[in-house]
């Protein structure tokens, strides 16, 4: 519970801010540079060095890279069909194609389905998450993004993004059962433990909510994407795939749980540096995670019937 209200003062702290005149106009973009120069890289080195590689991953990872991959056909295809500007069709694949698996979706996984369920939760957000938002989030980010770039320079900008070049350590730190502990450790956590409020505050700041803000169809049209037809998707795939029952039973109810939390902080942030509507992406973020605590009750009730 403590998480979730972190979560929204967090966002309320930086709406407070932006009536103070002495502060900075251009916070929000400082604030998003330390979360991706350092902050997010703190994050993989902890997590992915430690986690437990095995082929019993695959389908709890998969997650993060069907929403992904779903939101990408479905917003490209409707974007040049109906001739939506790019940076409109990029902010929406990366924002209504990235869940907040992680600072949202692990203290409610957590509350509903206790230590098992959190452990799925790991293996939602960190190698499925985490991963897609440091290549494909980027990739598609280069792509529509307001400069156009050659594909030798997209991979260029993904190989040196941080968060994804550290990520690639970790996973060498983790092949070589190389443990990070001690001082070092403490550092990263404490680096690490900044992420959920710097990066709320940097959306809060970012919020401007206006009447014709909330009569943008473009804000309606991601947040039913990502909080109802993409959970729907990971709901009829998994209950496909998994039949439902004993220990499947619990990979399927945090499956679609984690897939119908609100988009990804980081999503937001990415959406901004690269300048794809960042006001768009604010609210995507700032809207959609407390409306996300109304349907994600929904998919909980609903997800009771399998027991």
């Amino acid at each position: 519970m403590s998480n979730i209200l972190l979560v929204l003062s967090s966002i309320l702290v930086g709406v407070f801010l932006q009536r103070i005149k002495e502060f900075p106009t251009d916070a929000p973009k400082a604030l998003n540079a330390y979360l991706i120069y350092v902050v997010l890289p703190a994050v993989s080195l902890l997590y992915i060095s430690k986690l437990e590689l095995s082929p019993s991953l695959l389908l709890p990872i998969s997650v993060a890279w069907i929403i992904f991959s779903l939101s990408w056909v479905l917003f490209g295809y409707l974007g040049k069909k109906l001739g939506w500007k790019r940076n409109t069709i990029g902010c929406l694949i990366i924002c209504g194609g990235l869940s907040n698996t992680g600072f949202v979706g692990y203290p409610i996984i957590e509350a509903i389905y206790g230590a098992e369920g959190l452990k799925i939760a790991v293996l939602v957000d960190q190698p499925g998450s985490f991963l897609v938002v440091s290549s494909l989030a980027i990739i598609v980010a280069s792509l529509y993004g307001v400069e156009k770039m050659r594909k030798r320079d997209i991979s260029k900008r993904m190989l040196v993004f941080p968060p994804f070049l550290f990520f690639l350590m970790a996973l060498l730190l983790n092949v070589f059962q190389v443990e990070i502990r001690g001082v070092v450790q403490e550092i990263l956590e404490s680096f690490a433990a900044t992420l959920t409020p710097i990066a709320l505050i940097a959306v809060g700041l970012q919020i401007k909510i206006k009447l014709n803000d909330i009569k943008d169809n473009f804000l309606w049209y991601g947040l039913i994407h990502k909080l109802l037809l993409v959970p729907t998707v990971i709901f009829l795939v998994y209950f496909w795939l998994l039949r439902p029952e004993g220990e499947q039973n619990l990979i399927f109810k945090v499956s679609v749980m984690e897939a119908a939390m609100a988009p990804m902080i980081t999503s937001s942030i990415i959406a901004t540096n690269y300048n794809l509507r960042p006001k768009l992406a604010s609210l995507l973020v700032g809207i959609g995670i407390p409306l996300s605590f109304l349907t994600l009750t929904g998919w909980y009730y609903l997800l009771e019937y399998f027991r």
